[in-house]
C-alpha cells in the first residue's frame, strides 16, 4: 500500500533560496558587486532555478558577475529572511577562495551585465559603511567561520559536490 505524504511535503512553502560567494583577494579584500536592484554592495551571486542545483546556481551567478569559474564546495554561513517584501528566503554564503593574481586580473577584465554596476574590492573593516546592515551581517559571520576553520561540506545526496 503506497504511503499518503503530508501536505508539507507535496505542498511545500514558496521560499527563495540565494546563493552567495565570498571571494578573497590576496590582500584578504572581500569583493563585492554594486547592482541596479540594491542598495548598498552585496557578495556575488543570486538565485538557483527550479531543479538548479544550489552550488551550480551560486558558481553561475558567480561568473556570470566577476568572470571567475570557482569550485563551490563549502558552506560558511546559513542565512534565513523572513518575508517583507519578497517570499521568505534562506541564503548561503559558499567559499569561493583567494584568489591568485591571473584570477585577480580575470575579475578586473571582466564586464559584467548592466544589472552589475561596478565590482568592488573592500577590507573587512570598511564593509559596515558599504553594506545594508543584513548583508554585513552575514557576511562578517562567513568571514569570522573562515577565520576559525569552520566551513560545512556541500553535499549532493551525501556526497561531496564536484
Amino acid at each position: 500500500m503506497p504511503h499518503t505524504l503530508p501536505a508539507i511535503l507535496t505542498h511545500p512553502p514558496r521560499r527563495r533560496l540565494g546563493h552567495q560567494t565570498l571571494i578573497l583577494n590576496r590582500d584578504g579584500a572581500v569583493l563585492l558587486v554594486a547592482t541596479t536592484y540594491k542598495t548598498g554592495l552585496i557578495l556575488p551571486g543570486g538565485s538557483a532555478e527550479a531543479n538548479e542545483l544550489p552550488h551550480l546556481a551560486a558558481r553561475r551567478h558567480t561568473e556570470t558577475e566577476t568572470g571567475l569559474a570557482l569550485p563551490l564546495r563549502h558552506i560558511l554561513a546559513t542565512d534565513y529572511v523572513d518575508a517583507r517584501n519578497l517570499p521568505e528566503g534562506i541564503n548561503f554564503v559558499y567559499w569561493g577562495g583567494r584568489l591568485t593574481s591571473s584570477q585577480e586580473d580575470i575579475v578586473a577584465r571582466h564586464q559584467p551585465p548592466a544589472t552589475i554596476t561596478a565590482l568592488h574590492w573592500l577590507h573587512p573593516h570598511q564593509l559596515p559603511d558599504a553594506m545594508a546592515p543584513d548583508q554585513h551581517r552575514r557576511t562578517t559571520h562567513a568571514l569570522t567561520a573562515l577565520t576559525r576553520g569552520i566551513h560545512l561540506p556541500f553535499l549532493l545526496r551525501g556526497t561531496p559536490a564536484e
